[in-house]
């Protein structure tokens, strides 16, 4: 092992998972720059280094450095200094501050932070808010190097140690040496394998009690993930036990213990639930008999009347639509579905219409701030996001519920498909027995990113009346996306001639590695100036997968560079965020007030406070330095995160580098984002094996069997 002492000048590559970096150092007496790789996470350019490692020649990369342990000693030069507070370690010191600050005090500033920090008030622009800012920061960031020396002598990379310490404070220490386990479950970001692999080094028994109950719900949280409600118990034991690497009946009995403890609920036959999971599957069933056995809001001479000034106001429905119409009045719950172009969203209207021409207070709603807006757009009315509907307020939770119900007679739930079964629970507590409630959405669609397949069990059950449109109406039919969505949903390959006129395009190209220089063109170039629309806002770009040369995270960085290169902007990871650039919210946020699956636009950088504010449809949302990990790049994104969004334009890579991916659901799902026009650039041998699987995932759930018997009871 060899040692190096240098200052780090910049940083090129930061991985905020595993906190791999790759940074250029200053090394005294050699002219260049010297490269730098390790777990050197929270290094910022200015810090002083002593490292140990060993010199290594990469064959694309040259001599580099590879270190193994680093230790950071404060900068003793003015210049050092100053390029250290203004890397954006200290919240409110930026470099306009830290110039200021280096000025005034040289090379005593740290000094000066560590023992006098109220002399910054004789700093220019400095006052009270910004010192008390700055001495809460610099203490944060000296416990949190704490932290991080604690888990290096561990060999574990200190990416996490920021949410490590906003969640344990000063018990950070403590609580990771007693059970670090308990990261899994506490902090946002840390899953089972980042806990274990610090277990593991920290010499904690493999089959200890702690990594068993962990293990476990690791492997129950990870079949929700995949949309599950449940795992038989075999299934449960034999993952858990793969993934532990340990022996089936050593995790069985620790199995039995949580289930004793109610910590995990059994259900015959041979079901093991996440308690969330099972009192929400109860509580829907519940609810929706409940709402079901009340009698109907309109009688059938208040719908016909309806019906018939609807018709006098210049509004024609079919047979079928009236049809539609009739039953989700007279039906206290029932199903609405059907494909694009086939009347969904002028039937709903005409179930408006009648309500509130007959004095009925009408709720609507929607699971994403897209959906809704577009349901408020389509009917002239105020659509809510189911989460603000429900009154969410962190940390109490939701403030209409059981014992403050919504208030109206008629609630209609729109993209209904996207709804998992825990938010449907929630959702359905809120809703008075006295209320009728009107599921609208694609039953084809993909299933919701969250556990259960709730519409889709609730209109597998039986127990509600479904209507499902698929007559294509005729304004619809000149549209070839609309078409070929229908095509593709019966099983047809789609029609790929494309056409001047035509909103449906199809380019061929069979090397993967050839697509994103075809994307980059169509995006910056080809499509903005033929549709006369700004690329950013005016185009998305939605793949089956987010890695591989077709994947959501290259074409991402390939679009940044492309469409928005230079301006402001924070880093964190290996990731710029610029100002203009078109971001998504990865996690929910209550405090916030947006979700998981939400585009906005950044419209603010504060290189001082380390802050970006960020606009969702009109409301600005500001986010801390530390909080960035909760937003992605949205130039490009999955399919699965495009639900319940329309776009005006929708270019879609589909090759077979997806093949694991490639089901009709998720190319119906995708084409039909599209509203002016869809580019598909890839094979039609991957359309095709798309479109003949269609043997969607099967989800482990009990909603749709909890129904039928629950309903057949009451019958």
């Amino acid at each position: 092992m060899e040692r190096l002492r240098c200052v780090a000048e910049r940083i090129t590559y930061a991985n905020e998972t595993n906190g791999y970096t790759v940074l250029k150092a200053r090394v005294k007496n050699v002219p260049d720059l010297v490269t730098v790789i390790g777990s050197l996470a929270t290094v910022c350019p200015g810090a002083v280094l002593s490292l140990t490692g060993e010199w290594k020649v990469d064959k694309k990369y040259g001599r580099q450095f590879a270190a193994v342990t680093w230790e950071e000693t404060m900068p003793a030069t003015a210049l050092g200094i100053q390029r250290y507070l203004g890397s954006g370690l200290i919240k409110g010191v930026g470099p306009k501050f830290a110039e200021r600050i280096v000025a005034k005090f040289g090379a005593e500033t740290l000094e000066i932070l560590e023992t006098q920090p109220d002399r910054l008030l004789t700093v220019a622009g400095i006052g009270a808010r910004r010192v008390a800012t700055i001495k809460k920061a610099w203490q944060e960031q000296k416990e949190i190097k704490n932290i991080m020396l604690f888990l290096q002598e561990h060999q574990v990379s200190a990416a996490h140690a920021v949410r490590i310490f906003k969640t344990y404070g000063g018990d950070s220490v403590a609580v990771v040496r007693e059970n670090p386990y308990r990261l899994a479950d506490d902090v946002w970001g840390i899953g089972f394998r980042t806990a274990d692999t610090i277990a593991r080094k920290m010499g904690f028994d493999p089959e200890s009690a702690y990594r068993c109950r962990s293990g476990l719900f690791y492997t129950l949280n990870q079949l929700a993930n995949d949309g599950h409600c449940f795992a038989p118990r075999g299934r449960l034991l034999r993952a858990g036990a793969e993934l532990l690497e340990v022996p089936e009946p050593k995790l069985d009995a620790a199995l039995t213990l949580l289930l004793a403890a109610g910590e995990l609920i059994e259900e015959a036959p041979d079901r093991i639930y996440l308690p969330s999971l099972w009192a929400s599957e109860r509580g829907v069933c519940q609810r929706l008999r409940a709402i079901s056995a009340g009698p109907a809001a309109l009688s059938g001479a208040d719908i016909e009347s309806g019906i018939k000034k609807a018709a006098e106001a210049g509004v024609a429905y079919d047979d079928i639509q009236k049809d539609a119409i009739r039953q989700a009045l007279t039906a206290k719950v029932s199903v609405l579905t059907g494909g694009p172009g086939t009347g969904k969203t002028t039937t709903t209207g005409g179930i408006i219409a009648v309500f509130r021409g007959q004095g009925r207070q009408v709720l609507l709603a929607a699971p994403t701030g897209r959906a809704a807006k577009r349901l408020s757009e389509a009917t002239g009315l105020e659509a809510k996001t189911i989460h603000r509907l429900l009154e969410y307020q962190p940390p109490a939770g939701y403030k209409k519920n059981a014992d403050y119900p919504l208030e109206g007679d008629a609630l209609i739930v729109d993209e209904a498909s996207m709804i998992d079964i825990v938010l449907l629970y929630n959702l359905l507590k809120a809703v008075p027995d006295t209320m009728s409630v009107i599921f609208v959405g694609d039953a084809d669609q993909l299933p919701s990113v969250g556990p259960g397949s709730a519409l889709l069990d609730i209109i597998s059950s039986g127990v509600v009346p479904v209507t499902r449109l698929t007559q294509i109406y005729r304004q619809a039919q000149s549209s070839r996306i609309i078409i070929n969505a229908h095509r593709i949903n019966r099983g047809e390959m789609p029609d790929l001639n494309g056409g001047r006129n035509s909103d449906f395009f199809f380019l061929a190209e069979d090397d993967p590695a050839n697509i994103p220089a075809i994307i980059r063109e169509l995006c910056v170039k080809r499509l903005p100036a033929y549709y006369q629309v700004d690329p950013i806002q005016g185009i998305q770009v939605l793949s089956p997968m987010q890695r591989g040369d077709t994947g959501a995270a290259n074409l991402n960085a390939l679009l940044q560079e492309a469409l928005n290169p230079a301006g402001e902007c924070l880093r964190r990871g290996g990731m710029a965020y610029r100002l203009r650039d078109k971001v998504m919210q990865i996690k929910n946020n209550y405090d916030k007030e947006v979700f998981n699956g939400d585009i906005g636009v950044i419209s603010g950088v504060d290189a001082e406070e380390r802050e970006l504010r960020v606009t969702f449809d009109s409301r600005a949302v500001s986010y801390d330095v530390s909080e960035l990990d909760e937003l992605t790049l949205a130039y490009a994104t999955t399919i699965h995160k495009a639900q319940g969004s329309e776009y005006p334009i929708v270019v879609m890579p589909f090759t077979m580098q997806h093949y694991v991916m490639l089901q009709r659901n998720l190319l119906y799902t995708g084409v039909t984002r599209a509203k002016k026009a869809l580019v598909l650039v890839g094979t039609k041998k991957a359309l095709g094996f798309a479109i003949r699987n269609h043997a969607v995932l099967k989800r482990d759930t009990g909603l749709a069997e909890r129904l039928t018997a629950l309903f057949a009871d009451t019958l």
